[in-house]
């Protein structure tokens, strides 16, 4: 990257070990798993130190503007069988825990199709509408942090009956994820992960549970709750 450019997130240290590191050890703490490939974007500069000395690790500069471009492109550049199982996982989730881990690949294997780390929602789930931008204001709350917009107002609740959250890894044949991918793009459908393109493909994938340290780390104070988990 050129100089002077902000390091990308996953580059940031937990515990003084790059994020991305440790959710690369956290895959090759399952010895069924061969190979981790990571791919980051062209030109990164940061992932050959992050990553240095990893055993069954390689990284890759395909990765793509979108997720779902960037997961299409590590399929071809792996150049893998169609029956070839393949883990998608979240830099952003160093936390996977070992036994969520072999759970999910257990589940899989025994069931011979793909699946998911997930939790059912347990906080009650409200429907947002939003706010006039002349209404909307901005929370700081003395807290330090930096300030959140407050932009929307509670509409309706939803019941959680049946909701659950996605986590990664996320599982699945190499041949059948690399179908429903580019299905999903030949449709003009978004999607946000790995299982909504196998479900929009017409597969029911398992919802596996996962765990609560396997959170994705999204907003600045996440770092310092994921340092208490390590």
């Amino acid at each position: 990257m050129a100089e002077g450019t902000a390091q990308p997130k996953q580059y940031r240290l937990l515990k003084g070990v790059p994020m991305l590191r440790l959710a690369v050890q956290a895959l090759l703490a399952d010895p069924r798993i061969s190979e981790v490939r990571v791919a980051v974007a062209p030109h990164d500069d940061w992932a050959e130190a992050a990553l240095q000395g990893l055993e069954r690790t390689v990284w890759r500069p395909c990765g793509g503007p979108e997720r779902v471009d960037t997961v299409r492109a590590a399929l071809r550049d792996a150049n893998l069988a169609d029956d070839d199982w393949v883990l998608v996982h979240d830099a952003a989730r160093p936390g996977l825990p070992a036994d969520a881990l072999a759970r999910l690949i257990d589940a899989c294997l025994a069931r011979g199709t793909g699946g998911l780390l997930a939790m059912p929602v347990a906080d009650t789930v409200k429907q947002a509408a939003a706010l006039p931008a002349e209404e909307a204001c901005l929370l700081t709350g003395g807290t330090g942090l930096p300030a959140r917009q407050i932009d929307a107002v509670a509409r309706a609740t939803v019941a959680r009956d049946g909701l659950w959250l996605a986590q990664t890894p996320q599982m699945f044949r190499a041949g059948n994820l690399a179908h429903a991918l580019d299905h999903a793009r030949a449709s003009g459908t978004q999607v946000t992960d790995e299982a909504s393109a196998m479900e929009l493909a017409g597969s029911q994938p398992l919802l596996v549970p996962g765990s609560v340290r396997n959170f994705k780390i999204t907003w600045p104070e996440d770092f310092a709750l994921m340092e208490k988990w390590l």
